[in-house]
C-alpha cells in the first residue's frame, strides 16, 4: 500500500492530482459509476434504466448526457411509436473496468469493516 502514496517530486505530485482530478470529474458523483455498473449487463431503455438505478429521470437524464459527452454511454433513437432511446457502454468505458472492480471491492470490505461482519 506504500508504493501507492510514495513520495513524488512537486511536479509528479501535481500530474497525479491532476489525473485524479479528470477521472472524478467524469465518474464522480452519487450516479455515474452506478450507471455503468447497470449498463454493463446490457443496453436499457430510458425508463428500464432509471427503475434499475433507482434514479429520477431528471437526474438521469443530466448523467447520460455527461457520460455521452465523454464517450462512455452511446444513445440510440429508436425507430418506434412512442420513440424510444436506448443506452449502451462503448468499448471506452471498458477503460474503466479495473477501477471499478477496486471500487467494488474496497466497498465490500468496508462495508464487512463497518457493520462487523468480517
Amino acid at each position: 500500500m506504500e508504493k501507492a502514496f510514495k513520495k513524488h517530486s512537486e511536479a509528479s505530485c501535481k500530474q497525479a492530482r491532476l489525473a485524479i482530478q479528470d477521472t472524478l470529474d467524469v465518474v464522480g458523483g452519487k450516479w455515474k459509476l452506478v450507471l455503468i455498473w447497470v449498463l454493463g449487463n446490457g443496453k436499457r431503455k430510458f425508463n428500464e434504466l432509471s427503475r434499475d438505478a433507482g434514479i429520477s429521470p431528471r437526474i438521469l437524464s443530466k448523467e447520460l448526457q455527461e457520460l455521452e459527452i465523454n464517450g462512455l454511454v452511446s444513445r440510440t433513437v429508436c425507430n418506434t411509436r412512442p420513440v424510444t432511446v436506448e443506452y449502451e457502454l462503448t468499448k471506452y468505458s471498458n477503460t474503466l473496468s479495473e477501477v471499478i472492480l477496486a471500487m467494488h471491492k474496497w466497498g465490500v470490505t468496508h462495508r464487512k469493516k463497518i457493520t462487523g461482519k468480517a
